[in-house]
């Protein structure tokens, strides 16, 4: 298993990018088992506190990553400077879809209670957002969602990983249904 997991650990440097277990199939040539397998041996090695790095699940996918309580000291020059940042605005639309999806543009300026155009220009821009389906209302309006590039943005696994809100905060994002 210590080759095993050596491939896996090399093709993880070398991607870059969060890989499914299915695209670590593909790449290692092994099995599911034995890729499931590795992955767990190197959780367990980047346990240790000689480790500077983690195995961490992404929207499904898995990546290694600096230690959380690291990043501190490395985010000044390795994190995403401006690139990654958004404004307060486009945070606020941003949190609307991620805790109201599916939801349309109207639903988004109804809470918001400005034009959510430029906000959704960006974000789809940015790939944080997608079109997810339209509502069946008349005009069929298109409803957004988030898409594995937000997931990735926030080192979230999955939606469910959100920050839960207080009975408030929920009452205000129920507001435009």
């Amino acid at each position: 298993m210590k080759k095993e997991a050596a491939l896996l650990e090399a093709i993880f440097y070398l991607e870059g990018e969060p890989l499914s277990v299915e695209s670590l199939v593909k790449i290692s040539q092994l099995s599911q088992d034995v890729v499931e397998m590795s992955i767990e041996k190197l959780q367990k090695k980047y346990e240790l506190e000689n480790s500077g790095i983690e195995l961490v699940q992404i929207g499904g996918c898995w990546a290694i990553s600096p230690k959380k309580d690291l990043w501190n000291f490395l985010k000044n020059r390795y994190g995403k400077r401006n690139e990654g940042k958004l404004s307060k605005s486009a945070i606020e639309t941003l949190s609307i879809i991620a805790y109201s999806q599916p939801v349309t543009r109207s639903e988004i300026e109804s809470i918001r209670g400005v034009s959510a155009d430029n906000m959704i220009r960006l974000l789809r821009d940015r790939n944080l957002i997608k079109e997810v389906g339209r509502k069946d209302v008349p005009g069929k309006p298109v409803q957004f969602g988030t898409t594995k590039e937000f997931l990735k943005f926030f080192n979230l696994n999955s939606i469910k990983d959100l920050p839960k809100l207080d009975e408030t905060e929920s009452e205000r994002f129920e507001l435009a249904r």
